[in-house]
């Protein structure tokens, strides 16, 4: 039976390059919450953000589990920042007797902030697609919320070095 790959790991981790590496190899369909929302709001609700977000996640998580069980395996490029939220997950796909692997995208502090400053230079230029500009305020607000996983929560863990 086909999968559900989640990607877990920090903004600019390369979780997104990681789900493109992947995709042709295992046969899957990439979704992304970022991608989602920039198509449909450009990124711009301010507040309302958030909710549209989530909203965003709840329809494409409903979409994974028609999509694996047409017999396709999804990945799913979106962070899972907290042990509470990668739980659900794992519980929300096991109700439909559906597999999640989970992959870590480790990455070393000064690699991290190398790729956030050639983020925020790409969208400086028009460059950045779905990607949001990561300036002081939102990665600490960001970094508040990360509850980095353990070696034995995941099943496979990738160093980005």
């Amino acid at each position: 039976m086909s999968k559900v790959m989640a990607i877990c790991g920090k903004i600019c981790s390369g979780k997104s390059y990681y789900a493109k590496q992947i995709k042709e190899k295992e046969n899957a369909v990439i979704l992304s919450k970022d991608e989602a929302t920039y198509e449909l709001i450009d990124n711009k609700q301010g507040e309302f953000y958030n909710v549209f977000a989530e909203r965003v996640n709840k329809y494409l998580m409903k979409k994974a589990v028609e999509i694996v069980k047409a017999g396709c395996n999804i990945i799913l490029d979106w962070g899972f920042w907290t042990k509470a939220e990668r739980q659900e997950t794992t519980k929300y796909f096991n109700q439909f007797g559906i597999d999640v692997e989970w992959h870590y995208i480790d990455i070393e502090q000064t690699r991290w902030e190398q790729l956030i400053e050639e983020r925020n230079i790409k969208i400086q230029s028009g460059n950045g697609g779905s990607d949001i500009y990561v300036d002081e305020g939102l990665l600490n607000k960001l970094l508040s919320k990360i509850e980095e996983p353990t070696r034995d929560e995941m099943d496979i863990w990738i160093e980005n070095k």
